[in-house]
Parts: C-alpha cells; structure tokens; sequence
C-alpha cells in the first residue's frame, strides 16, 4: 500500500484528500503545515507528498527542496491556487513531479497520483538493479564496471523487456555481439535460439535465401528446399 502525505494549511483541503485517497486504498497522512510535515517525513518514509505551495513560514519550494534532502525517492506534487509558469519551472527544476491548481479534477489528480507511483516503482527498480551490477564485476558475458559499462547494462536491461527491433552500432571489435547476446539472455525469449550470421560475409545474391529460405527449384541451383535463418 502506497503511503501518501497531504500537506495543507486548510482544514477542508485535507480532509477532502485524505478521504478520497483512502477510499482508493493509499494509506494517508495530514500535516496542517511544512514544519509539521518534516518532522514526519524524519520519522517515516513516504512514496507521495501532496503539498500546498502557499504555507507560512516554508513555501512549497522550499519544502520541496528540503524533502529532496531527507528522500530523493518520494514523489512531490504541487497544489496552488496562484498557478504561475514561473512557479511550475521552479517546481519543476527543484523535483517536483508535477504542478497542480487547485480545483482540480478528482479523476485528474487520482490520475496524477497513479502516474507518480508507477513511475517511483520504475525508479526504484532501476536503482537495484543497478547496485546490483555495480557490485558485480561482469554481466553476461561482459565485463566491466566503469560509468560507460554501467550505463550499457542499463540499456541492455531496459531494451530486452521489450518485443521490438534493436539495432546496435559500433565500430569493428567494440562488442556488438556481446550487446546482442546479453539482450537475447535477460529477454523473455532466452530459452528460443540466438541465430548470429554475418550479413557481410554473405554474397548479396545469396543473403535473401539465406535469411528466408528457398524452395526446390527457386532458382537455378536450388536442388533442395532450404530453410532460411529466420
């Protein structure tokens, strides 16, 4: 269960959240202002913070910038009633999630909110998986744990949960192959055969039987039914 902080110095505000955002199953907690807020956020993580941007004492910034200190992690989405561009960067380059103007749309922040934690769970595995390569020495057949590395084994992570064309370039002798097999053994499709040909090694008249395959007596020359690669 997702833990949300709503952070408001209107009574009403919090109330209405916290009720609506229990009825979708967060679990919810209220603090009247950025002080009080803090102090909770010392004693307990949490993966959302609604905030209000118009509080005394600490704006909505500057408890924005503060929550960035005590937990990189936690999501922040900002609520005024004075929305302004200038503001929204401000939010925006300070952290934020995303900016909201009070009045909203129920749907629309329980759309928001959603949106925010889907993407803290993505940030959250990438984060172990990558402490995790970062304690190895080798993935696949690779090996290495330089910057460079470390952000190729992402990559490599990232593409080969997907069902699509990958085309990876290099110059000769930088490991293409090895890119290849590791996305082929860290996909869903590791236990179907890794076919490796040399495209530059086959004569170009050859290169479309060989890939696809030929029937008896395609052409001159074809005595037998071939099977193409793919």
């Amino acid at each position: 269960m997702a833990k949300i902080l709503v952070v408001d110095d209107d009574q009403g505000i919090r109330d209405f959240l916290e009720i609506m955002l229990s009825r979708e199953g967060y679990e919810v907690t209220c603090a009247p202002d950025a002080n009080k807020a803090l102090h909770q956020c010392r004693k307990e993580k949490y993966d959302l913070i609604l905030t209000d941007l118009k509080m005394p004492k600490i704006d909505g910034i500057e408890f924005l910038k503060e929550i960035k200190e005590i937990c990189q992690e936690t999501m922040v989405i900002l609520m005024t009633a004075y929305a302004s561009p200038e503001t929204a960067v401000s939010a925006m380059k300070e952290g934020a999630y995303d900016y909201v103007e009070k009045g909203f749309d129920l749907d629309d922040i329980k759309t928001i909110i959603s949106g925010a934690l889907d993407k803290k769970g993505v940030t959250r595995d990438d984060a172990l998986f990558m402490k995790k390569v970062e304690d190895a020495v080798s993935f696949g057949n690779m090996i290495g744990k330089s910057k460079g590395m470390l952000k190729v084994y992402s990559i490599i992570k990232k593409v080969s949960e997907t069902p699509t064309n990958v085309l990876i370039l290099g110059e000769s002798g930088t490991g293409k192959e090895l890119v290849a097999k590791a996305i082929h053994e860290h996909s869903p499709r590791k236990g179907m055969p890794f076919v490796v040909i040399n495209c530059g090694g086959v004569p170009e008249s050859l290169l479309e039987s060989e890939l696809f395959g030929h029937m008896k007596g395609a052409f001159t020359g074809a005595y037998a039914d071939k099977p193409g690669l793919f």
